[in-house]
């Protein structure tokens, strides 16, 4: 038994080695470079002739750019646990609160785990963790697995995860007991798809684009050039082909703007320099290809070649509502389903957008202010958000105004009425 089968302490049914074989069963793997490579076929090479593996595509800066992004700000969002009552909700503190907001185990921060999390949902297609329970069957702690040694196996209806731990030992999860958010999954509903590999030739141009400029720049900014003239013999051809490379190879070490060529020797260039060939706007191009993939706005690329102060703002909330929304409701609804069953929805975990404007200071403080003054937070509640002590007598709800305490204790007594004036005395007009 391997240490991982040990620490979590899985019950013998879910330990069992591989089904045997059945015409319902079936088992697919995140990683089919072999089956490919054994039919003779590339399944990673672009349309470039470029392979695109998850390092060399992680070289280019948008892919990079795109993961870290993502990743980072759903791993930064506050996740909390809360419990639903008749007067609203309550958060809730415990083990399971602590192990969802600072550390989901002893070696990993809650923040560790999702980044590496959605890196691997992004990077490989899909993100996996092990739900480890105490004997009373409640989470205590949240084990990362690697995408790339996991089979998902469907048996008798029944989805299960093998994986393969430390020294090829094979553990097989249950899938109550496995946090999985695919990219995308395939028709199967077993398979995920990478977005690199879907992506597979936007990103081999981009990769093409950035090594044809790596290659002209090392050649001195010189491109391709054949040389023309009268040769007596082969040999000649090649002294003299080798002797102009090496005299452009040291002009543009030395700088040198000329360069001297025997009499009826002419240099013409190959194909194109990188301007006429459109380079700069190609990798422009590759950037809005790779900001498509990721559903993400081109101005979280870097890309502010058509940014403005407004568009760039409207794209800002156009990635909240369009592209982190759907992703922190697919993490919530998964965490929700594997911690708690399916049949449970009075304790539930939630992830906090507003944790987006914690470098936002501003407006912060205009939001805050606009709910105390319309009644709808109270401003211990405000304080209680920027972790400030609380205040006697800020527990009240206040309505713009008078700004009193909307209970009625605030409320001024209505002005006296001046007594009537009898029509029949003297002090009658």
């Amino acid at each position: 038994m391997g240490w991982l089968e040990t620490l979590i302490g899985l019950p013998a049914e879910t330990r069992a080695a591989d089904p045997p074989s059945e015409e319902r069963n079936v088992t697919v793997t995140q990683s089919r470079e072999d089956f490919f490579a054994a039919m003779g076929l590339d399944w990673n090479s672009s349309a470039s002739d470029i392979v695109v593996t998850a390092d060399s595509a992680l070289g280019v800066p948008a892919v990079l750019a795109a993961t870290q992004f993502l990743s980072g700000t759903l791993a930064g969002l506050p996740l909390g646990l809360y419990r639903k009552t008749r007067a609203g909700r309550e958060k809730q503190s415990g083990i399971l609160s602590d192990m969802l907001h600072y550390a989901v185990n002893s070696e990993t921060s809650s923040f560790d785990w999702r980044k590496q999390f959605f890196q691997s949902v992004f990077v490989h297609g899909r993100g996996l963790s092990y739900i480890e329970r105490g004997p009373s069957g409640s989470p205590i702690a949240i084990w990362p697995m690697a995408a790339l040694k996991t089979k998902v196996t469907r048996r008798d209806g029944r989805k299960f995860y093998n994986y393969q731990g430390e020294n090829n030992r094979n553990v097989t999860y249950a899938a109550t007991d496995v946090i999985d958010v695919p990219f995308m999954l395939k028709s199967d509903g077993l398979t995920a798809r990478s977005p690199l590999m879907l992506g597979k030739d936007a990103i081999g141009l981009a990769v093409a684009v950035t090594n044809y400029g790596s290659r002209f720049l090392a050649n001195g900014g010189v491109p391709p050039f054949a040389v023309t003239g009268t040769f007596q013999t082969s040999q000649a051809m090649k002294r003299a082909a080798n002797d102009l490379e090496g005299a452009v190879r040291n002009a543009a070490k030395d700088k040198r703007q000329a360069l001297v060529l025997p009499q009826g020797l002419e240099i013409k260039p190959i194909g194109s320099d990188p301007e006429k060939s459109q380079m700069i706007e190609t990798q422009r191009f590759c950037i809005e290809q790779i900001a498509r993939l990721f559903n993400l706005p081109p101005v979280f690329l870097q890309d502010l070649t058509h940014g403005t102060f407004s568009n760039t703002e409207q794209q800002d909330l156009h990635f909240v509502k369009h592209t982190l929304k759907s992703w922190v409701e697919q993490f919530e609804q998964e965490l929700n389903l594997k911690l708690f069953g399916y049949r449970s929805n009075r304790v539930y975990a939630e992830m906090n957008m507003d944790g987006l404007l914690r470098g936002d200071f501003k407006t912060r403080m205009e939001g805050y202010a606009r709910g105390v003054q319309t009644g709808i937070l109270q401003p211990a509640e405000a304080r209680d958000r920027e972790n400030l002590p609380f205040v006697e007598g800020s527990d009240k709800l206040f309505m713009q105004g008078a700004t009193v305490p909307i209970d009625g204790d605030g409320v001024e007594p209505p002005a006296p009425t001046p007594p009537a004036v009898n029509e029949g005395s003297d002090n009658a007009a």
